[in-house]
């Protein structure tokens, strides 16, 4: 009977062994403490600003897949929030006439707070709209942010740009304490994404990405959902802006509401796998430090962008799926038939023969012994 129900769940997911779940465990522990122990063993200013950068990327990219990784909902205008929380960070030290110091990163969640309210309005007039529809609304809300922030003088100074307090530290700590910094936000939205992930108000999210007319009849309040998911997205990308902000000591329109700050967290989110957790974290540790070090090399800032757009074709053309979903289909391929194979038993053949009176007939339909799992 055992054998029986072995045969009929199937062969084994090889990451549900117990094994890989044990060393996920230990694992993960692991990449923290060396994340956190980064900065004071490699010392070097230019390492360490790269290393920022790139956590500052993590955090965004992973709010960025929470929202349309999980919705199918494309946004592309994820930079509105960015440079909310960027000029907000830079009004309330200004009004505040704050001196620089760590003290001052206790405003970070703040101006995440002021960026997920500018998300409630942008999202309930974007999320309107669907798909296609929607990406562009987003693109066009990005703008008119951007012409904002050059003719409110009042708020942003426009062209002339906002200066932020200066941190006392000294050129060789001065990045480990954004750093640091950036590593928290990156945590939070890592595990804001696998909390939103795991949960049932995830499975809504995925249900409106697969059909969101069926999950409406089903249901599921899709335009609530959608709306707060774009607001933590806000939220979580507010906060990289902020910590961006003071980590240069100023701000300019161009450099807050950046365009090509949105084809990279969407790039990065494609080539680590979309709607995943880890596959935003894997393309933001892979795509900024290349991105960082052609900026450092040649100078011309034209040469990044095209290298950007041609690596976004190719992962589009030849990686659609991305790194970890491409790499979980080619493990689940070479092991699950070699285990399956030792658990299942042969099949018995059909009865031959007419069935005689009073004798049983099983018809097994293939597809119904076992559930599917998406």
């Amino acid at each position: 009977m055992a054998q029986s129900s072995a045969t009929l769940a199937g062969p084994a997911d090889p990451f549900d062994r117990p094994a890989v779940r044990t060393a996920r465990r230990v694992l993960l522990p692991v990449v923290v403490v060396l994340a956190v122990v980064f900065p004071f063993v490699f010392t070097n200013p230019a390492t360490t600003s790269i290393a920022m950068f790139t956590l500052l990327y993590v955090g965004a990219t992973s709010a960025w897949n929470m929202f349309s990784g999980y919705t199918g909902y494309m946004a592309l205008g994820n930079a509105v929030f960015y440079g909310s929380g960027a000029y907000f960070f830079a009004n309330i030290t200004l009004h505040l006439h704050l001196t620089g110091g760590v003290g001052i990163f206790a405003l970070v969640p703040v101006a995440g707070l002021f960026a997920g309210l500018v998300a409630l309005p942008v999202g309930w007039l974007a999320l309107r709209t669907r798909r296609h529809t929607f990406v562009v609304i987003t693109i066009a809300i990005f703008f008119i942010f951007q012409l904002l922030a050059y003719n409110l003088h009042s708020l942003t100074n426009g062209s002339s740009g906002m200066a932020l307090p200066i941190p006392p530290w000294d050129a060789q700590t001065y990045n480990t304490y954004f750093y640091l910094a950036a590593l928290l936000v990156a945590v939070v939205a890592i595990v804001l994404s696998w909390a939103v992930r795991r949960s049932s108000f995830g499975l809504e999210l995925l249900a409106i990405r697969d059909d969101e007319d069926r999950a409406l009849g089903l249901g599921v309040k899709t335009t609530r959902v959608k709306l707060v998911t774009f607001v933590l997205n806000g939220a979580v990308t507010g906060m990289c802006g902020a910590i961006y902000a003071y980590y240069l000591g100023s701000i300019y329109p161009p450099f807050a509401f950046e365009a090509i700050f949105d084809v990279t967290v969407a790039l990065m989110a494609f080539l680590g796998g979309l709607g995943t957790v880890s596959g935003p974290v894997i393309g933001a540790l892979i795509l900024e430090p290349v991105q960082q070090y052609i900026t450092l090399r040649f100078t011309s800032g034209g040469l990044a962008l095209i290298t950007f757009g041609v690596l976004f074709l190719i992962v589009i053309r030849f990686l659609p799926d991305g790194i970890v979903p491409s790499l979980a289909a080619t493990i689940r391929r070479r092991w699950t038939p070699r285990t399956g194979a030792a658990a299942t038993p042969p099949a018995a053949g059909p009865p031959v023969g007419p069935p005689t009176v009073g004798q049983t007939v099983t018809v097994s339909r293939p597809g119904l012994t076992g559930g599917v799992s998406r």
